[in-house]
């Protein structure tokens, strides 16, 4: 019988406001870990929405049922060798905690990222036009503005990402995981 030979697995989980480069990170980290032969699975915020979490509205209580939902899914892959990249807004520190012990309890890596991008870089980008609507008063309950977001307040790695590039960013967040032992150059 062989030694296994299997990279650990990781879940990355990126947190910031609406448009303030999540996604965008992400696929540029989900490409680098690619070129590493690593096994990685982005899980997009707004494609849980649809379909993990279909039926589920902004309440505080159904965002954290959201958040939890998609934990549980980037563990389970996570704990199997693949790195979950996840950018989700995820606005309240105890849903992220939670998620963060679910980890813990089966010694699989999370590494939470907050992408710190400030709300009037966020509303100036405004990539799904969210802001534009809360501004309109067509939405409410928009992630920072007229609902909170809590910042991580000693995230694993804070990403500046107004002030460099998505490769830069997404850089920093591949190093942070080679310094953790999770991949390799």
């Amino acid at each position: 019988m062989g030694v296994c030979t299997c990279r650990p697995g990781a879940t990355v989980w990126l947190t910031g406001l609406p448009s303030s480069g999540k996604s965008t990170i992400g696929n540029s980290l989900a490409e680098l870990l690619r070129a590493d032969s690593r096994r990685v699975e982005v899980l997009d915020g707004d494609e849980n929405r649809a379909l993990l979490s279909a039926g589920l509205g902004f309440s505080r209580a159904d965002r954290c049922v959201n958040v939890q939902r998609v934990g549980l899914v980037a563990e389970v892959l996570a704990r199997n060798g693949v790195i979950a990249v996840v950018p989700v807004i995820a606005p309240y520190a105890d849903s992220r905690a939670a998620v963060r012990k679910r980890h813990e309890q089966s010694s699989t890596p999370y590494i939470e990222v907050h992408v710190a991008t400030p709300l009037k870089v966020c509303a100036g980008r405004d990539v799904k036009g969210l802001y534009a609507r809360q501004l309109a008063g067509e939405i409410s309950g928009l992630t920072g503005v007229d609902d909170p977001y809590e910042p991580p307040p000693a995230p694993d790695l804070r990403v500046d990402a107004h002030l460099q590039s998505t490769e830069e960013s997404a850089e920093m967040v591949y190093e942070l995981l080679i310094a953790r032992g999770v991949t390799r150059r």
